[in-house]
């Protein structure tokens, strides 16, 4: 029952981020993972009935979705400015906050989202947390010396998973690895990501602060909300 109910909630705000955020001639940055799916069926409608749109995807498995869906696509180097992005979160906090990259896809997610006129996340009532930390952060790392990127990591206060998916480890689009780091509470999210990105090896992290600009979740009587950031 209740993953029927969470793939409910997923689809209300998934639907709703479409219908509220995407206008006709615009460039929509469109993200990666389960609630976003319901995104990409949304657009794929208002596309039928005669919504003039181009998509930027985040992964390749978004780029199959959209076409799938009959939304055309560009290239991110074909376009200088995405006027909306829309993109889930693993964790997001009061203070729009993010923890995104369980679905490995946090590089290409933060540029597109960094690229974005307008940020929005879609979460079902199960990503709002008060502190992140509890989902493993994602911290996308270069293969070579993988080994010694991951005791870097772990000075930092963390245990690490170098993640595996079918056995094998898991690659990006990008040809990167992944590291989980399990740090049960991040204190310190800003100081954190600064010092994440400056170890050689990592290419890019998972927290995405003060770049948020509206959340479309459901409040506690479990109606659909569009929140505006607050940091």
């Amino acid at each position: 029952m209740g993953d029927t109910m969470n793939e409910k909630e997923k689809a209300l705000v998934g639907e709703k981020a479409a219908e509220s955020f995407v206008k006709d001639g615009m460039i929509v940055g469109i993200g990666t993972g389960s609630t976003v799916y319901y995104t990409i069926v949304k657009l794929g409608e208002m596309v039928k009935k005669g919504l003039s749109i181009k998509g930027v995807a985040t992964s390749k498995n978004t780029e199959l979705l959209a076409e799938q869906y009959g939304i055309p696509l560009l290239t991110i180097d074909e376009v200088e400015k995405i006027d909306v992005a829309i993109d889930g979160a693993d964790e997001i906090n009061g203070d729009f906050h993010a923890i995104k990259g369980g679905g490995g896809a946090l590089f290409r997610e933060k540029v597109i989202a960094t690229l974005a006129n307008k940020f929005v996340v879609v979460a079902d009532s199960s990503k709002l947390v008060n502190q992140l930390g509890r989902f493993p952060l994602p911290v996308e790392v270069v293969p070579f010396g993988v080994k010694i990127t991951e005791r870097y990591l772990q000075k930092l206060g963390c245990s690490t998973v170098l993640r595996e998916k079918d056995g094998q480890i898991f690659s990006t689009d990008n040809g990167n690895y992944i590291i989980d780091c399990h740090f049960e509470l991040i204190e310190n999210p800003n100081q954190l990501a600064t010092t994440l990105n400056s170890i050689v090896g990592v290419v890019e992290n998972g927290l995405f602060l003060h770049m948020v600009d509206h959340v479309v979740t459901l409040n506690k009587d479990k109606e659909v909300t569009i929140e505006g950031s607050r940091s």
